[in-house]
C-alpha cells in the first residue's frame, strides 16, 4: 500500500509540473512575471483622435476604421481623419488637437525635436513603398535620371530625403544635375504624368497602381527600396510611423498598448484579406477603386512594428538621414525615449 501511495503522488506532482507549461525553464522567466489573470489591471479605455495620410498608413488602418465606426470590438473610443498632406496633420497634433497620427517616418523626429521631446513613436506602420515610374524607356539605373524632371509630393518628408540621399549616392546632384518639380499631393503626380506634362515621377503605393491604371505604358523604372538596399548602409529604406503625444502615452500607457493590439490585428487582416481590405480602402476613399485597391495591396509593406525591433529599425533609417543631411531630422537624432516600449 505504502509503494503505491508513493506512485501516486509522485504521478500528481509530475502532473502538477506539466500543467504549468514549464515557464521556469526560460533564462530570466518567472512565473511571478506573470500573474493571475484576475489580477492584472483592468483596462480603462480612452477616446483617441487619430489621422493617417491617404496611402498605406491609412490602408493599414482601415479594418479598425471599420470597426470603430460601425460598433465593431475595439479597446478604445476611436475617431479618425484622413489627410491628403502630412502639412494637415501636424500643426493639430502639436496643438493638441489630435492624440495620435501615421506620418513620415523622419517627420516623427523632426517633430520630437521641434516639440523637445513632447512626440513619442509607438510603432513602424509602413516600410518602404517608393517608386519611380516612367512613361518611356529613358531610365534604367539612377545614373539615367541625369538631366531629366522628376515630379513628386512629399517635400520635407520620406519622399524627399530619400530621392536626395540615393541621387547623392549615386554621384548625381539633386540641386543642379536633376529638376524635382514638387506637387502638393501625389494625385497631382498622376495627373501631371497622365497629361503628359511630366514623363517621371516619384511616387508610393498605390498611387503607382493607380497612375498605371490611367496610362498604358506607365511602368517602373526604379524601386527605390531595392536601391537603396543596394548601397549596403546597415538600414533600411521606411515609409510611415504612427506617432503619439507624450501627455497621452503617460496618462494611460495601457491604453496605448491596447491601440497598438488594434492596429495589429488590423493589418494583420488587411494583409490577409485583400479583396474586403480594398473594399474598404475604396469606400474610405483612400484608393477610387477597389480593383485598384486590391492590386497595389501587396506592394505596400503595411507592417506593425514595435518596441525594440521598431527602435533599431527606425534609428538605423534616421541615422543615414542624419549623416545625409542633418535637417531632415530635425537637427539632431532623437534620444531613446522617442522609441515607446523599447
Amino acid at each position: 500500500m505504502k509503494k503505491s501511495t508513493a506512485l501516486l503522488l509522485a504521478l500528481l506532482m509530475t502532473l502538477s509540473l506539466a500543467a504549468c507549461g514549464g515557464k521556469n525553464d526560460q533564462p530570466g522567466v518567472t512565473d511571478a512575471a506573470e500573474p493571475p489573470e484576475e489580477e492584472q489591471a483592468e483596462l480603462t479605455p480612452e477616446a483617441y483622435s487619430i489621422a493617417a495620410l491617404k496611402g498605406p498608413t491609412a490602408m493599414g488602418l482601415v479594418k479598425l476604421m471599420s470597426d470603430a465606426e460601425n460598433g465593431g470590438e475595439v479597446s478604445n473610443d476611436y475617431t479618425f481623419t484622413l489627410a491628403g498632406a502630412a502639412d494637415e496633420v501636424t500643426p493639430a497634433l502639436i496643438k493638441g488637437e489630435l492624440d495620435m497620427a501615421c506620418v513620415p517616418a523622419n517627420l516623427a523626429s523632426v517633430l520630437y525635436n521641434k516639440t523637445e521631446g513632447q512626440i513619442v513613436t509607438l510603432g513602424i506602420n509602413t516600410l518602404g513603398v517608393l517608386y519611380l515610374v516612367e512613361n518611356g524607356n529613358v531610365v534604367q539605373s539612377m545614373a539615367d535620371l541625369k538631366g531629366t524632371t522628376i515630379v513628386a509630393a512629399g517635400k520635407g518628408s520620406t519622399p524627399e530625403y530619400a530621392l536626395r540621399y540615393l541621387l547623392k549616392e549615386n554621384g548625381i546632384d539633386p540641386d543642379i544635375d536633376v529638376t524635382i518639380d514638387w506637387k502638393s499631393e501625389h494625385s497631382e503626380c498622376v495627373a501631371a504624368l497622365a497629361t503628359g506634362s511630366a514623363t517621371i515621377a516619384l511616387l508610393p503605393q498605390p498611387f503607382v497602381t493607380v497612375a498605371q491604371t490611367k496610362i498604358t505604358d506607365l511602368r517602373v523604372a526604379l524601386d527605390l527600396t531595392e536601391e537603396w538596399d543596394a548601397l549596403e548602409n546597415g538600414s533600411a529604406l521606411l515609409t510611415g510611423v504612427v506617432v503619439a503625444r507624450r501627455e497621452v502615452v503617460e496618462k494611460n500607457p495601457a491604453a496605448v498598448d491596447a491601440f497598438l493590439a488594434d492596429y495589429a490585428a488590423s493589418v494583420e487582416w488587411v494583409n490577409a484579406n485583400t479583396a474586403n481590405a480594398a473594399a474598404l480602402v475604396a469606400e474610405y476613399g483612400i484608393v477610387e477603386a477597389s480593383p485598384v485597391a486590391e492590386k497595389a495591396l501587396p506592394h505596400c509593406n503595411i507592417v506593425c512594428v514595435t518596441g525594440e525591433k521598431m527602435q533599431e529599425k527606425l534609428s538605423g533609417y534616421l541615422q543615414v538621414l542624419f549623416d545625409a543631411n542633418a535637417d531632415s531630422v530635425g537637427g539632431k537624432l532623437p534620444r531613446d525615449d522617442f522609441y515607446y516600449g523599447a
